[in-house]
């Protein structure tokens, strides 16, 4: 026994000296795999779909020509809607109600008297037609969009691609502004043209020139996929992107589908639908010890007071949202059969989204930061297409299902971003909120001014801050 006593004695230390490495490099690899799936960057599938008529074909390749495309319109098409102007009748508005119950009637009469009177369609379809435009088909449909290159490139500069996406009410005529000052920065005393773009602004599937959808289901997923093909199709590898307003869900999700391609997203509007504990918190405490919750006295200013601005103003601004969300065609039929129906419904968001206090004008202050060339254009745009049902239908495919359960919700942005916080805008999402979803915030500009329709109302504040946004990332 005494001989044996130091023989099992190192056979067990040499048991020791195996099984102790190999528990610590176990439990080390575990401990390194944990930190690892933290931080590995996740991205939703990107999926395939078919939105044409009828089934998907069997065989045969997609027509992936790239086709150039004019807007034209007829003596026909202004006559009918002259016709249907010189028939609207009008509900009197209550004394002294301004906007407060939406468009303002004996104003609206104002509108359509110019519309039917002075309004030259024919020269608006040729400021339209001053871009280049295009379309192509994509999973079944024709996507339009338009093409803008710089005439003039300095001497050893890149150019920058950027995708720029619009929203509802809006359409690709929003970047008209916008454009010259990001494909020609040093004609407009912009940056001396360090920072050049071409960009490319298409249509959402269903809005203006880009087919409707024939299937159920079109989300903001399928048109993030369909806009990566769009650019894929352009010969673009790696771009910038651009969105307010839906433009910025979709440009979020082409970020979480394929962050490799996307060297930088740039967004005007920011919803973030996360709720919890940590966020209650963060509100109750932010109006009191804001720098505790990482609030700035900016950010304070613009969310307080909280129910009222988060909640009172966003629900008088979301009936809309509820219709298109449930059931979009019943209004949609009304909408798309009478002109200044149309023109009440969307223009009125270009007076409260543009700034609240314009509810309290008799002309909703329309006029005071756009024309009505302008203004009408856009809703031309939804007339002569007959796309406001199928515009409307994108709100019940993206709520169709609770926002906070899909794959968007659970993915993080990993990408390089840049918000522009509008002080008018419909919600205010403050920096310490935003980065909860977004991982890679370079910049994050309070906006001296301005609203939801940011490039359409200040192009050149929301183009000076692409640009300051774009010279950042490019110098990481």
């Amino acid at each position: 026994e005494s001989i044996l006593s130091p023989i099992r004695s190192f056979e067990y230390s040499q048991k020791n000296a195996v099984l102790v490495p190999a528990a610590a490099l176990g439990v080390g690899g575990l401990l390194v795999y944990w930190l690892r799936s933290r931080y590995t960057i996740k991205t939703t599938e990107m999926g395939d779909g078919w939105w044409g008529s009828g089934e998907r074909p069997l065989k045969g390749k997609e027509d992936e020509s790239i086709r150039p495309f004019k807007i034209e319109t007829s003596d026909k098409e202004i006559e009918d809607l002259h016709r249907r102007l010189e028939q609207a009748r009008y509900a009197p508005p209550l004394e002294g109600a301004a906007f407060h119950y939406g468009f303002n009637s004996n104003y609206l009469q104002k509108v359509v008297a110019y519309w039917r009177n002075q309004f030259n369609w024919r020269k608006q379809v040729e400021v339209l037609n001053k871009y280049p435009h295009f379309q192509t088909t994509i999973e079944g449909i024709d996507i339009h969009f338009i093409h803008v290159k710089p005439s003039y490139v300095p001497h050893g500069r890149a150019v920058q691609p950027l995708l720029m996406v619009h929203g509802w009410p809006g359409s690709f005529y929003e970047f008209y502004k916008i454009i010259p000052l990001l494909t020609e920065p040093a004609g407009h005393s912009l940056n001396e043209g360090d920072v050049v773009f071409e960009v490319i602004c298409p249509s959402i599937p269903g809005y203006g020139f880009s087919e409707a959808p024939h299937q159920k289901g079109f989300d903001a997923i399928a048109t993030a996929r369909i806009f990566h093909k769009l650019m894929n199709r352009l010969g673009f590898k790696e771009y910038y992107l651009q969105g307010g307003d839906w433009g910025s869900r979709i440009t979020i999700s082409m970020a979480q589908m394929l962050p490799q391609s996307v060297k930088g997203l740039h967004l005007n509007f920011v919803f973030i639908s996360r709720r919890g504990l940590r966020r209650m918190i963060s509100v109750m405490l932010g109006a009191y010890v804001p720098w505790l919750v990482g609030l700035t006295r900016e950010d304070v200013r613009r969310t307080y007071p909280f129910i009222q601005k988060n909640i009172y103003e966003l629900l008088r601004e979301s009936g809309y949202l509820h219709i298109q969300a449930t059931k979009p065609d019943t209004a949609g039929c009304g909408l798309n059969d009478s002109p200044v129906g149309l023109a009440a419904y969307i223009l009125e968001k270009f007076s409260t989204w543009t700034d609240k206090s314009f509810l309290h004008k008799d002309d909703g202050g329309l006029e005071s930061k756009y024309s009505l060339d302008e203004l009408l254009t856009n809703v031309m745009i939804y007339w002569v297409t007959s796309s406001i049902v199928s515009s409307m239908r994108f709100y019940k495919e993206n709520f169709s299902k609770d926002p906070g359960l899909t794959a968007g919700a659970r993915v993080g942005v990993y990408v390089p971003t840049g918000i522009a916080a509008f002080p008018q805008e419909l919600v205010h999402t403050p920096r310490a909120w935003a980065k909860e979803t977004f991982k890679n915030i370079i910049t994050y500009s309070y906006m001296p001014r301005g609203g939801h329709f940011a490039a359409f109302e200040e192009p050149k504040l929301l183009a000076q801050d692409i640009m300051h946004f774009v010279r950042k990332v490019e110098q990481l």
